[in-house]
């Protein structure tokens, strides 16, 4: 998944609006270094846990939750996850909760309706704290915490 958020990140960055001649050298210097930003070493008390159990409703939406402890923000912070089932290479992002670093411990859900409808029994969940960095004109995720976890979809 953390390839995934940097392919988005290229993304964004590619779909920028082109820049003078004279200013690329300059932009290139500083995409380099708020690239090297976002390898940050996540601090041991930042965590994120998916619970054991994603729900899914009749209509299709599924909530997944869990607990995070983050601190030292500066700009925006995130709880991303995204399920996948079986030998699956299609992953669903579901939901994006903005998290509080205050050091404490909180609770997260995230909810959405993917395209697909899983089948009841075993699952992959990956949640990440993303924190959005700004560096000049550009927001550069910075990784908090990430969690792999193998959970059973339920029905609510």
């Amino acid at each position: 998944m953390l390839g995934t958020l940097g392919a988005v990140a290229a993304a964004l960055l590619i779909a920028a609006p082109a820049a003078p001649a004279a200013t690329t050298a300059a932009t290139a210097a500083a995409t380099t270094a708020a690239t090297a930003a976002t390898t940050v070493a996540a601090d041991a008390a930042e965590t994120v846990t998916v619970d054991r159990t994603v729900r899914q409703n009749a209509d299709g939406t599924v909530t997944i939750s869990g607990a995070y402890r983050c601190t030292g923000a500066t700009g925006a912070v995130f709880i991303s996850s995204a399920i996948s089932q079986g030998d699956s290479e299609n992953t669903h992002s579901i939901g994006g909760t903005q998290a509080v670093c205050d050091g404490a411990a909180h609770r997260w859900a995230n909810s959405g309706n993917p395209l697909h409808t899983f089948a009841k029994g075993p699952a992959h969940v990956q949640a990440i704290i993303t924190e959005l960095v700004p560096q000049g004109i550009l927001l550069v995720p910075a990784f908090h915490a990430l969690r792999d976890q193998d959970v059973t979809v339920a029905r609510a």
